[in-house]
């Protein structure tokens, strides 16, 4: 590997990992405030896209990348206080089999209104283009973008829960409900800010990866799959650790995909042939990049086998 695509290979894993994080983050928050693993976490990703497309429509990108992500927000708060809420007495099961149920609802509602294919959500003028080259490779001016707004909101959580009212109102419910409870403060209205202030942050990295990648219902599974395996590697309601494994993930998947080494390949260098009689010769002959979409599963599984509660985990699902 040149060092040139290293370095873009690094940036482009940076860009995509902070991306992760933007999701990551809302499904964090919500787990280790209210304990709900929200299977239907990914589905407001691609509502935050499908919203963001047609706000954008009717005036703009810049108006949709602060009302989509509000829509998004509205939404989720809705869903908790008139579903999650009802369910929550029964325990824990019920509340993964409603987010469950509810992100397959999701997407079918999506595809009755927009359609099947994916729709024509364009980046804004002013996103298109490079931002600077490198060597001879251009870093995309969206790129850039993504990592400025995940900092941003990276800056804007933590000076949230650290330096707000509401911020230290919400630290203390998720270790004292019942003080919190006592002094006044309405725990329910809080679950329900940090369940729609989560689904926001879903809705904000959705309209964002709509534009930057491709805005169809399949964005859902698909980014239901690798967040999922973020906060589990980073540890469970951690948000230092979610950012930690997106980065890790960002990288690692980026990096797969521009190696275009196979065992074969790297046994030849070595003077030892696989031949077409060699047993399993067609893994053999398989590359890093067209392995690169398992890496982080095998990164998951590595971490649960060594460290079951992740990176920087404080407790257990």
């Amino acid at each position: 590997m040149t060092p040139e695509l290293a370095l873009i290979s690094a940036l482009n894993g940076i860009s995509y990992g902070l991306l992760l994080f933007m999701l990551a983050a809302g499904l964090t928050l919500i787990f280790s405030m209210m304990g709900v693993l929200n299977f239907a976490h990914a589905s407001f990703y691609m509502l935050g896209a499908y919203f963001g497309y047609q706000v954008s429509k009717w005036a703009g990108f810049w108006p949709a990348l602060v009302l989509a992500p509000i829509l998004t927000g509205l939404l989720g708060a809705l869903v908790e206080r008139f579903g999650l809420r009802r369910v929550h007495r029964w325990g824990h099961v019920p509340e993964l089999l409603f987010t469950f149920g509810l992100s397959f609802i999701i997407v079918e509602l999506v595809q009755v209104i927009w359609g099947r294919p994916p729709v024509p959500n364009e980046l804004p003028p002013e996103l298109q283009g490079s931002l600077f080259t490198i060597y001879t490779t251009t870093f995309p001016i969206s790129r850039g973008f993504i990592m400025l707004v995940a900092v941003l909101m990276m800056l804007a959580l933590w000076l949230v829960l650290t330096r707000t009212r509401i911020g230290l109102v919400i630290q203390a419910a998720l270790t004292h409900p019942d003080q919190v409870e006592a002094l006044g403060h309405n725990v329910r209205r809080v679950f329900m800010l940090v369940f729609g202030g989560g689904s926001a942050l879903a809705g904000l990295a959705g309209v964002i990866g709509g534009v930057v990648f491709v805005t169809e219902p399949s964005m859902a599974a698909v980014a239901g799959a690798i967040i999922f395996v973020v906060i589990v590697v980073g540890g469970m309601g951690s948000l230092a650790g979610a950012f930690i494994a997106s980065l890790l993930i960002g990288i690692i998947q980026t990096f797969g995909l521009a190696l275009d080494y196979s065992i074969q390949g790297i046994l030849a260098g070595w003077g030892v042939q696989v031949t077409p009689d060699t047993f399993g010769y067609a893994v053999w002959k398989l590359t890093i990049a067209q392995v690169a979409p398992v890496l982080p599963f095998l990164l998951l599984v590595v971490i649960l086998i060594v460290r079951p509660r992740g990176l920087m985990g404080t407790r257990e699902g």
